[in-house]
């Protein structure tokens, strides 16, 4: 996740810069920069790679100045480099902006843009921005901000500095998080608190759709419209460590209520709102090959695996191509039979996951089109792969993944609707209905987010016991699987998860008096049979808690001691939601217990060794 910082006044700018960019290094990136304004003018400093790399460039030629700007790239569009790196300038040099979010009509802008006669050195959406911004001053930096942005589509946070206004930043909140701090004769901007905490605690919020003019010893507040509002400053009691978790106990909960932006940064620039159809315009893979996939393999491990379940199901019913489903410590070894109308995706947090980066040279070296869907730009996986989705769900602190499973299921539901589209497979009123569902996803986690409280008090009496299974069917069943994994990574409970069709198959044999069991029952088309399942546990002494749909919660009460309501949405996007109250009941019983919730014993975030 991108990180901004920016500042004027009568400190040294690069100081103030490097310390708000060292203050955002938790949230990732791949490169960093700052802008400052000098007495020779606006002057631009990045390197791809950590901090340090920057610093060190810095150290023979330093920017010295009083305005500036910085930022920490987390790659989305162009791959890891400097010249992809923030800050950007228009081609004079005399207008710099960073940028986090995604501006999703850019390569149209961009096409305009080089016909008028600008010349672009990136592969970033950005840079379109600081071209605007130049293309449309004419002597005063707001309006030439707001112009430019209106001609924008997509979710921006910016920070503008222009040479002929040196006394002047501009910073503006569309959809993408942006602080203003206030201190005597300076102030600052920043994505996160962390940034500018070191100098003060006073801050204004923006929200969307809107924007600030900062002096070192004013600064206005005002819509992108430019209507003057006011707004209440708030004075931050946190320290440093929790404010780099947003104010959250630990990072995972963190991330657990960072689902929502996720879900829509995922989808953003991927849905056309006028044909109501899915597109990936950088995707490597003709319609004339889509038509062709004759099976498709996934490959992954953990939570990507049990995200690849999820995903490769919806997939096989969108587009009714076999799908198998590979652990991909097992792939390589088993000699798969792969041939060029396979379709190898492999699935990947980090990107840097040492058996799905085996798995996808075996499958490419047997002439498979490999497709990666990972959340690191930049990583072994994107660069090796045939084609990359990006999560963008932003950067993972916590071991246990969250947002990143979710933004997988989110990458393969968009996947299976674009496959569908091209081979014909759904009708366009079909498809829409549900990028209409999907799109509604975002407020309905934020719904189940604010119901924590019940979840917290089950996991309380959850860590009371040794053993716990989960129980589903269909794509229950591949949630359940994760449920159960995030329970036992943090909370070191024993639990396992079972298609529920197999209980007669052995596991009621463990069920006994008094032991928890989570029943998944999400899925019209199989929910009778889940009762009945449900049944067989209780008449055993299990003890159910039920996750449904708030319609059958009155019916699900007769069979089981306590239920959870999720909101109703399709049964194929029914994971993206059901996992949430999992994922919330794995954080609480491990905080029952006592244990480091981000770093659970013998687990690493990445696994970079077979």
């Amino acid at each position: 996740m991108c990180g901004i910082v920016g500042y004027i006044g009568d400190r040294d700018t690069q100081t103030v810069l490097l310390d708000g960019l060292k203050k955002l290094e938790y949230r990732g990136y791949d490169s960093a920069g700052i802008a400052v304004y000098t007495s020779k003018g606006l002057q631009v400093a990045k390197s791809i790679g950590r901090l340090a790399n920057l610093e060190s460039k810095l150290d023979g030629a330093p920017l010295e100045g009083t305005a500036g700007i910085g930022h920490t790239r987390w790659a989305t569009h162009g791959k890891p480099s400097d010249v992809n790196s923030h800050p950007h300038t228009d081609h004079t040099q005399k207008f710099s902006v960073v940028h986090n979010g995604i501006i999703e009509n850019y390569l149209e802008l961009k096409e305009e843009l080089i016909e008028q006669g600008y010349v672009f050195v990136s592969e970033t959406d950005t840079e379109v921005i600081s071209h605007l911004v130049a293309r449309e001053y004419k002597g005063d930096i707001v309006k030439a901000v707001q112009r430019a942005i209106s001609f924008m589509r997509g979710a921006f946070a910016l920070g503008v500095l222009t040479e002929y206004e040196p006394d002047r930043l501009v910073a503006v909140r569309q959809a993408s998080p942006l602080i203003i701090g206030i201190g005597e004769g300076e102030n600052f901007i920043g994505s996160d608190i962390p940034a500018i905490l070191k100098y003060t605690r006073r801050v204004y919020i923006l929200n969307d759709g809107e924007m600030a003019l900062l002096t070192k010893d004013a600064v206005e507040l005002m819509t992108i419209e430019g209507n003057f509002i006011s707004r209440e400053m708030i004075s931050v009691e946190w320290d440093e460590v929790t404010a780099e978790k947003g104010g959250f106990d630990h990072f995972m909960l963190k991330e657990i209520h960072e689902q929502p932006k996720a879900y829509r940064d995922t989808m953003l620039g991927r849905i056309d709102e006028k044909t109501h159809k899915v597109v990936f315009p950088n995707l490597n893979m003709t319609p004339e090959y889509i038509r062709s996939i004759r099976q498709i393999h996934i490959v992954a491990c953990g939570t990507a695996y049990h995200a690849g379940l999820v995903g490769g199901s919806v997939i096989e019913q969108l587009i009714r191509v076999p799908v198998s489903f590979e652990v991909a410590s097992e792939y390589r070894y088993r000699n798969p039979i792969i041939t060029p109308d396979t379709l190898v995706i492999v699935v990947s947090q980090s990107g840097e996951t040492a058996d799905t980066l085996a798995g996808l040279r075996e499958a490419q070296a047997n002439g498979a089109h490999v497709l990666a869907i990972t959340n690191v730009v930049g990583s072994s996986i994107a660069r090796d792969a045939n084609d990359v989705i990006a999560t963008l769900a932003g950067p993972e602190i916590a071991v246990a993944s969250t947002k990143a499973y979710t933004s997988q299921i989110i990458a393969f539901n968009l996947l299976g609707l674009y496959m569908a589209d091209i081979r014909g497979t759904m009708e366009a009123s079909e498809i829409a209905h549900v990028i209409a569902a999907m799109q509604s996803l975002p407020e309905q986690v934020e719904s189940l987010l604010a119901q924590s409280e019940s979840i917290k008090a089950y996991a309380e009496h959850i860590s009371k016991h040794e053993h716990l299974f989960f129980i589903g069917r269909g794509l229950d069943y591949a949630v359940a699987m994760e449920g159960s994994l995030k329970l036992k990574e943090i909370s070191y409970i024993h639990s396992e998860a079972y298609a529920a069709g197999e209980l007669k198959h052995g596991t009621l044999a463990l069920i006994e008096e008094g032991i928890p069991v989570i029943a998944l029952a999400t899925q019209d088309a199989l929910l009778e049979k889940t009762v009945s399942n449900i049944k067989e546990v209780k008449a055993r002494g299990a003890e159910v808690m039920a996750i449904t749909y708030e319609e059958h919660v009155a019916d699900l009460m007769r069979s089981v001691d306590q239920v959870f309501a999720i909101p109703k949405t399709l049964p194929l996007l029914m994971p993206a939601l059901s996992v949430v109250p999992l994922q919330l009941l794995a954080y609480y019983a491990s905080l029952a217990l006592g244990h480091d919730v981000d770093k659970p014993r013998n687990l690493a975030k990445s696994v970079t060794v077979e």
